[in-house]
């Protein structure tokens, strides 16, 4: 016998003492699965036949049981359970962990559970016992499906216990095995004339019957659509929209979740008493014309639909209201109230309608959860979550999204189809567009950028960049832009160097990637440089801090401002404001103090103390004494510090005030109305080339076809002739600039440096074999997708200030970046 259980439920075993309930238990559920009371006895007595402790067990048993339930275990419970009350507990326990409750009844002859019992020694009860369960259970039998168990299954011989096989199966809402892509679509209320502009606009191609009217849309390859509920009602054609959409469904098309306006028109197509508004006369009215089959589908359709589907692994949540992430993939009345109804706080607004509970505010879930019910004039991201109903019905949009894309895609009303009680747009409370307020960057918060989707930062995050943003960052008029940092290219196998040309290579050439730039990485300061042709403008480093005091960077500000008007690109761009990336030199220039305190010290201490030690070896040796092998490794050790003093002392040169200081530009981010992550990097040199005179340093770039062997070694060779010359090394980017892969955004630069640069990094001795054998290992996962993630809200902030957005919103991209740089990642990488 076949006994189908959902995968995720609460199995309650009932049967007679010696009916063999822990043997069947044993048998067909792993040990962890089953909770015995007799063991629960024995938890809390000592003695597993001690009938005084039940009360204390069951406590026990049930509390463990709720644990297990609502970490999404399928739990056991073996006991007798042939008391009324008894199950209960136990069907009320699956109800508040959403979970659906089995009954598996062991209904055996009495004369076998007496035979088990008299060969068990610790079984010393009377037959009476026995009898009194069955008489219990066979009151119970008929009455399980009514106490609260969506399936019953009775065994009543050894045999058919003895062929029972469990057999666990996905409840109806998952769909986890669907992965997608989805084309998900918010209420369509019988706007049918815009459905088919919809999909069309979404590449579906439209079947139409002999009457010319749709019953089918095919996706193009690969992909499928979704309904979040609410098909019918209010609009002119709900039958049109049912039929296209039944058809989809049943050609395994698209997927279709239950609205209330379908629960609803369900039941007053079955003769129900229901009110009838809301639209629900324009979709009976409408019905009315059409054949009685196909009523009879309406109602087979609209009836079979499931409260929500889990798709994509568990990353993806439709439902017609939204469901909190306590009730993904559960099941109970409590759960499909809340996927059709949504939450109400039981009060009534101005309209005299539900005020409904903002759950969205509060979801912090994994899965993205798409959903309708609540028309909204735009859809937006709040948390992970969007509603999709655009109200279209009411004269709004119909709304798609593309999964996993994430993009939106909508059409207009064709018409005002049907008044709203609720007006569509509520006007928003007015905000000043240069005010900025705590609230919009404290706490945990989430950015939506465009090019990664939502992108969390954490509370303390959030406090760790407040603090420096409140003490001192720039004005924030003036702080448009923070830079990502920068991941370091793999870690090379080769055996006298941590970083190598070749990997960078290889690494774009798997990502698909055909050509890179290689750009002479100067060894600086990170400048963000605002200038605006009228005057004004600010120089920044990464973390928001001016370069200079004012006189001071207003003087380079000035020098820069002539350079761009001489080159002529404020005409070439159209514009009164430049916002570009730089590289200020030297080194010093800003680092002076940290060169003295951290460098300058332990290269004086290391060379001094190192040298004094080879001298007296030195003379030890001449003595006859064998310190030869100590002598050797102290050199090496000195020969390590002289060239970590020489590494930094490269970098270091004279200035008085801007005297020896220079810019070194790579990179132009935006102008008014315009940001050019679109154009490739010759580009942005050849325009930044032009900036010269004694302000600016020019960026030396090389090349590379990632496919061409020649080219791969002339990269590589270009890169030991800057690192032999003394130079940092290089950044490795994609020519095209912004470039997406399979997996999203591509790396936008990957740093190699050399093997004597690394010396400051990583210290004097970091080239001895064993401590390079140990770097090997360092972790560079975290610093890549930290860096992914800096870059797309660093672009996100250049888009924002294009698109002339509240200075709020731009803040709010700048702020994000300066909070992730608080993540505990390896200064070193």
């Amino acid at each position: 016998m076949e006994l189908k259980i959902p995968d995720l439920c609460l199995v309650v075993l009932i049967g007679a003492s010696g009916s063999g309930k822990s043997t069947f238990a044993r048998r067909h559920f792993r040990p962890t699965q089953v909770l015995s009371s007799d063991y629960f006895r024995g938890l809390v007595a000592d003695d597993e036949n001690d009938q005084s402790a039940s009360a204390a067990a069951f406590d026990a048993l049930h509390f463990v049981a709720g644990k297990r339930l609502d970490a999404g275990r399928t739990t056991v419970v073996d006991a007798t359970n042939v008391q009324r009350s008894d199950r209960a507990h136990l069907v009320e326990l699956a109800r508040e962990h959403n979970v659906l409750p089995v009954a598996i009844v062991l209904d055996l002859p009495e004369e076998v559970c007496l035979a088990r019992n008299a060969a068990r020694p610790d079984r010393d009860f009377g037959a009476h016992v026995v009898r009194r369960h069955r008489t219990a259970l066979r009151k119970s039998l008929k009455h399980l499906g009514k106490e609260g168990f969506k399936r019953v299954h009775v065994l009543r011989s050894q045999s058919e216990v003895d062929e029972a096989v469990i057999a666990p199966e996905r409840l109806l809402n998952d769909l986890r095995h669907e992965t997608g892509p989805f084309d998900v679509i918010g209420d369509v209320h019988g706007c049918r004339a815009e459905l088919e502009d919809l999909l069309v606009q979404l590449g579906y191609a439209l079947v139409r019957d002999e009457a010319g009217r749709p019953v089918d849309a095919v996706p193009p390859a690969g992909r499928r659509a979704a309904f979040v509920g609410d098909l019918v009602d209010r609009g002119p054609d709900t039958p049109g929209v049912l039929r296209l959409v039944m058809g989809m469904v049943e050609a395994g098309h698209a997927f279709a979740v239950c609205g209330n306006h379908e629960q609803k028109l369900v039941r007053a197509l079955r003769g129900r008493a229901v009110q009838v508004k809301h639209g629900l006369a324009e979709s009976l009215a409408q019905l009315a014309a059409e054949p009685e089959e196909f009523r009879e589908r309406v109602v087979r359709f609209c009836d079979g639909l499931i409260a929500h589907y889990v798709l994509d692994g568990g990353d993806l949540v439709i439902a017609h209201a939204g469901l909190p992430e306590r009730y993904h993939g559960r099941a109970s009345a409590r759960v499909r109230s809340f996927a059709l109804y949504g939450d109400t706080t039981g009060e009534t607004d101005e309209y005299g309608l539900p005020v409904r509970y903002p759950w969205a505010t509060e979801y912090r879930g994994k899965a993205t959860v798409l959903y309708g019910h609540t028309p909204t004039p735009e859809a937006e991201w709040v948390n992970n979550t969007m509603c999709l109903d655009t109200g279209v019905v009411f004269g709004g949009k119909l709304t798609a999204l593309r999964y996993p894309e994430r993009e939106v895609v909508a059409v207009d009303a064709h018409e005002v189809w049907y008044e709203p009680v609720r007006p569509l747009v509520v006007p928003e409370a007015e905000r000043e567009p240069d005010v900025l307020a705590l609230a919009d960057v404290t706490g945990r918060r989430f950015v939506e950028t465009a090019h990664r989707g939502r992108i969390g930062i954490r509370p303390e995050q959030a406090a760790s960049a407040l603090e420096v943003m409140s003490r001192f960052a720039i004005d924030p008029h003036h702080l448009l832009y923070l830079p990502p940092t920068m991941a370091p290219t793999a870690t090379s196998q080769r055996p006298d160097v941590l970083e190598h040309p070749e990997d960078a290579f290889a690494e774009y050439r798997d990502a698909g990637v055909r050509e890179v730039v290689c750009e002479e990485k100067h060894m600086g300061s990170r400048a963000v440089v605002l200038v605006r042709r009228d005057g004004g403008g600010v120089i920044h480093t990464r973390t928001g801090r001016a370069f200079f005091d004012p006189p001071t960077g207003d003087e380079l500000l000035a020098r820069v401002r002539a350079e761009v008007t001489r080159a002529g690109l404020w005409d070439e761009l159209d514009t009164d404001w430049l916002l570009f990336d730089a590289e200020l030199l030297p080194w010093n220039a800003k680092a002076s103090g940290l060169i003295k305190e951290q460098y300058a010290s332990v290269g004086a201490a290391a060379t001094g103390a190192l040298g004094v030690a080879v001298d007296v070896l030195a003379r030890t040796a001449a003595r006859g004494i064998d310190v030869g092998e100590l002598l050797s490794r102290t050199r090496g050790r000195l020969a390590n510090a002289t060239g970590y003093r020489d590494a930094y002392r490269r970098y270091v040169r004279p200035t008085d005030g801007l005297a020896g200081v220079t810019l070194a530009p790579f990179q132009l981010l935006a102008a008014r109305g315009r940001t050019f992550h679109d154009r490739d990097h010759l580009w942005h040199l050849d325009v930044l080339g032009r900036l010269g005179g004694e302000t600016f340093t020019p960026t030396r770039r090389l090349v590379v076809d990632t496919a061409d062997a020649e080219q791969v070694t002339a990269g590589i060779r270009w890169w030991e002739d800057l690192t032999a010359a003394g130079g940092e090394g290089m950044v490795v980017k994609p020519l095209a600039n912004l470039v997406r892969g399979d997996r999203g955004l591509v790396q936008p630069g990957v740093k190699v440096r050399g093997r004597e640069y690394l010396r400051i990094i990583y210290g004097p001795d970091y080239t001895e074999p064993e401590n390079l054998e140990r770097l090997r290992k360092r972790a560079l996962g975290a610093k890549r997708a930290l860096a992914i993630r800096e870059y797309a809200l660093g672009l996100e902030a250049l888009e924002r200030v294009a698109r002339d957005e509240p200075l709020w919103r731009v803040h709010e991209c700048v702020f994000a970046v300066l909070a992730l740089e608080s993540e505990p990642v390896d200064p070193r990488l």
